[in-house]
């Protein structure tokens, strides 16, 4: 019989020891009767709390068992169909499920520990304490350590990265370059701060990116030097023929000792102005490439941005006029301010505006519209955006890269020259564009 059956039949012949005590009073059996039947009452009442008691305890150890995460403990059945048997019957298969469990949450921690350790990014776990829990083979590699106990003992390895960690919030990165034996190495850092049994902690991620950084550069090199040679070959070509076609009919004139004729001397100016023109072209991209590698660090200061769009209207007032543009202005909220180098920005504004200007020439509907707010992230975000007739797929993937103009006159660094001044400001610049719909340039600060 189970727990319920015993603990019933013992208060039911407790119950009836009781009855029968009152009845021989009532009945005058005697005080030896009244007693006799006391005294088993008290016996039984006995047994019944050490019945119920001696229960307890075992589940009471049960519990405990099973709060310290002891799962290997057995509870003997003998199988002789009492209520004790039938409980640690049941104890045993808690116990067995919960070991199993148990084995299993470990199992899965191992192998996620094991991959985390393994991965080629290095990974950095720790709490608000400072105290690292996690520390990966890869991050070890990378900072050249064996162990680290606190995060702040990176600062005595590279103070940049201490404080990029330190400083850096959820989704925030930054890049920072650290010596190495094999040379200087590019980290990517990456943090997510997470909170877990209401303990906060940060998960930092680093990632030496020096090859990518490295085939990119090459990458953006070879796109250079192609657009340099052909621009220079360009202007090169006709001067060399034009020269040497001078210098060879100057040449026969002296042998022969004639002078210039009229319509000789015509021809040689005509040949002189064009090796000038295209001296002056070639002067010009010369010119331009430098303004292109050479942009000051900016001045920072607060930049109205009402009085800068309204400059602006001031200041393409009569390109905007002679054309029939509507400019449409928008600024939430109107007082809105930027951290920046005004002159800068404000050349990457004329810029942007010039093009959305240009993209207008033979459109049926001339608009432009200057938006600055801030956006979800808490961003700063200024658009220009056009109605003109928008930029082909092929063509905008390359407009950032210098000297590549979609424009017949153009020298194709205005959008380089706004993305080079963009990541001075920490800041990023987008475009997107539709054919026959527009194009909209988006500026990202970061506040």
């Amino acid at each position: 019989m189970d727990y319920k059956v015993g603990l019933l039949g013992r208060i039911g012949l407790l119950t009836a020891t009781l009855f029968l005590m009152a009845y021989s009073l009532l009945g005058n059996w005697g005080v030896f009767s009244t007693s006799l039947f006391l005294i088993v009452a008290g016996i039984q009442l006995i047994f019944l709390v050490n019945y119920a008691e001696s229960s307890f305890k075992k589940v009471r150890l049960f519990l405990n068992n099973i709060k310290q995460d002891k799962y290997s403990q057995l509870y003997p059945v003998k199988f002789d169909g009492t209520e004790t048997d039938d409980l640690h019957i049941e104890f045993n298969a808690i116990l067995a499920k919960l070991k199993e469990d148990q084995a299993e949450k470990e199992a899965n921690y191992q192998y996620f520990r094991s991959v985390f350790k393994h991965l080629s990014i290095g990974l950095i776990t720790f709490g608000e304490n400072g105290e690292i829990q996690i520390l990966n083979v890869a991050a070890k590699r990378m900072l050249q350590v064996e162990d680290l106990k606190q995060i702040q003992e990176v600062e005595h390895l590279n103070k940049e990265l201490h404080q990029a960690i330190q400083q850096l919030r959820t989704g925030g990165s930054e890049l920072i370059k650290i010596a190495h034996p094999d040379g200087i190495m590019q980290l990517s850092v990456y943090v997510i701060e997470l909170l877990m049994r209401g303990e906060r902690f940060k998960l930092v991620s680093l990632q030496n990116i020096q090859s990518e950084l490295e085939e990119k550069e090459m990458e953006a090199w070879q796109n250079l030097v192609n657009i340099l040679t052909h621009e220079i070959m360009n202007s090169i070509a006709p001067i060399s023929s034009l020269a040497g076609t001078l210098k060879g009919e100057l040449e026969q004139k002296q042998e022969q000792k004639e002078g210039l004729a009229t319509a000789d001397m015509e021809d040689f100016l005509m040949g002189i102005q064009t090796i000038e023109k295209r001296s002056e072209g070639l002067v010009s991209f010369v010119s331009d490439f430098r303004s292109l590698a050479h942009v000051p660090a900016p001045k920072f200061g607060s930049i109205p941005l009402a009085s800068l769009f309204d400059q602006l209207e001031l200041l393409l007032q009569h390109q905007l006029e002679s054309q029939g543009i509507q400019l449409h202005k928008e600024l939430q909220p109107q007082e809105l301010v930027l951290f920046g180098d005004q002159t800068q920005i404000e050349q990457v504004l004329i810029n942007l505006m010039h093009n959305a200007i240009q993209a207008l020439e033979d459109a049926p509907q001339k608009e432009i519209h200057l938006k600055g707010f801030i956006d979800e992230a808490g961003k700063i975000i200024v658009e220009v955006s056009d109605t003109g007739k928008g930029i082909e797929e092929e063509a905008l993937g390359k407009i950032f890269i210098p000297f590549f103009t979609t424009k017949q006159k153009g020298s194709g660094i205005g959008l380089s020259l706004s993305k080079q001044i963009l990541r001075r400001h920490k800041g990023n610049i987008q475009v997107r564009s539709e054919l026959g719909q527009g194009t909209t340039v988006k500026l990202i600060f970061n506040g």
